[in-house]
């Protein structure tokens, strides 16, 4: 595969590591968009968590029904997809309002949206109704990422700025372990008879960051770039429209839409329905033990939350592993690792994880390598346009992707119930299958720009 040569770095003067190049106005933006994303991702997480105990109690089907279990993978896949539709129409609108009315105060509005709809969630009689409050949640998940990473982008030092963004990324991880840890601990809780649906407790607990927007609203300004292209006047921000008359930045937005497309969909159509795969795992492990029903169920709920800690943990590394690699080797090179190590990591998982003691290496070792892309997708995305369209082709590469990639869930479910139905456990099979979506990725690399050590475009 043919790519391009790296640039060389940009000069850093002070010789100073990166995190000593942030005076702390630096560190205060850093921190913020950081917290906005941790907690949008933990809110995206609590819902991967509850996603299957809560189909299952609107379903009105029994824990652990074999007869049932079609039916709920199906109607996962749909309540997921519906969730990520939501995620990228919130994406485009509010990436697009980042640029026009600033980063800091769309922020502020995202932030409420997605607290607000994931508490919500907790008052969901159906799956329909469940599913318009994933929609709506995900109209305020989507807007978050695209303004944290141009807001950071464009505040912090050109030679600090992939790892501050790695840092802003690898968060991310931070945020779904959170989520895991709030599942570890309503699972024990719901294993004792303290609680009766421990899914309806994890969304109330997603509602509290809505107190991070009181934040935003005191401390941060909008970054000087972003004010010097709204007073230059001349161009439109955030238009959609210049975004695709552009040759350059058309390329951009095409390639980067087809590299987080493959990533979404390997990351949220096969590496987190992995919680629904070890479920056949616990269920073995504990009717062995000779556990009755209803400690199994709590049993479950806190082995999904441990299992999604050590996924987590292994993307927060995959994530720092991007940022360092890509310093050596360029963007390009760097993605085309991290989308073979993937593609392997995924599928290897999906067919080998069988007993309980190979979650503790295999489930690690999956989160590592699909979690490695999207710490490319926060340093690189920013880097393919300019301040006016920064944010609005940011949220573009990372929303339309994810439009296409929301039929992903779909097709998961879809090849479970149906097309690898009559297999012991078609799940395995059709994760496998899914896993090809990588090479969608890899494939688009050879049109991508290097950007490694070139300044912000303007």
């Amino acid at each position: 595969m043919n790519f391009d040569t790296p640039s060389a770095p940009a000069p850093d003067s002070s010789g100073l590591p990166w995190y000593r190049q942030l005076n702390s106005y630096h560190w205060l933006v850093l921190v913020v968009a950081s917290l906005g994303w941790l907690f949008d991702t933990m809110d995206q997480q609590l819902f991967n968590l509850a996603r299957r105990p809560a189909i299952t109690e609107l379903l009105g089907a029994r824990p652990g029904d074999p007869a049932a279990a079609g039916r709920i993978a199906e109607f996962s896949g749909y309540a997921t997809m519906i969730f990520m539709i939501g995620w990228a129409s919130g994406g485009l609108f509010f990436g697009v309002l980042g640029d026009r009315i600033g980063r800091a105060k769309t922020m502020i509005v995202t932030i409420i949206l997605y607290s607000m709809f994931t508490g919500l969630s907790a008052l969901s009689t159906g799956v329909w109704d469940f599913s318009i409050y994933r929609f709506l949640t995900g109209l305020g998940v989507g807007g978050q990422f695209a303004v944290g990473v141009a807001l950071v982008a464009e505040v912090v030092p050109a030679a600090a700025r992939p790892y501050a963004l790695g840092t802003l990324q690898a968060t991310s991880a931070i945020g779904n372990m959170m989520a895991a840890m709030v599942g570890i601990g309503l699972g024990k809780l719901e294993q004792s008879g303290a609680i009766g649906s421990a899914w309806r407790s994890m969304f109330l607990v997603g509602a509290l960051p809505a107190l991070l927007a009181i934040v935003v609203f005191r401390k941060l300004k909008e970054p000087e770039q972003w004010q010097a292209a709204r007073a230059a006047g001349g161009q439109k921000l955030g238009s959609m429209g210049e975004l695709f008359s552009d040759q350059r930045w058309r390329r951009n937005a095409i390639v980067g839409m087809i590299l987080a497309f493959a990533g979404v969909v390997g990351l949220w159509g096969i590496g987190f329905f992995s919680f629904d795969l070890i479920g056949s795992v616990l269920d073995k492990t504990f009717r062995a033990q000779g556990m009755p029903e209803a400690e199994i169920a709590g049993r479950k709920t806190m082995w999904t939350g441990i299992t999604s800690l050590l996924q987590n943990a292994g993307g927060f590394f995959g994530v720092y592993a991007f940022t360092y690699l890509t310093a050596i080797t360029g963007r390009k090179k760097a993605f085309a690792a991290a989308f073979v190590a993937a593609m392997m990591a995924t599928a290897f998982a999906f067919w080998n994880l069988k007993d309980f003691s190979d979650i503790f290496w295999m489930i690690p070792l999956m989160g590592f390598s699909q979690l490695m892309l999207f710490g490319g997708y926060a340093i690189y995305l920013p880097e393919l346009f300019p301040t006016r369209l920064r944010s609005t082709g940011t949220s573009f590469c990372y929303n339309v992707g994810r439009f296409v990639a929301a039929l992903g869930p779909l097709t998961l479910g879809l090849l479970t119930s149906r097309f690898y139905v009559d297999k012991p456990e078609p799940m395995r099979y059709a994760g496998v299958t899914m896993c090809l979506v990588f090479l969608v990725g890899l494939a688009v690399l050879p049109f991508a720009p290097e950007t490694k050590g070139k300044p912000l475009p303007e």
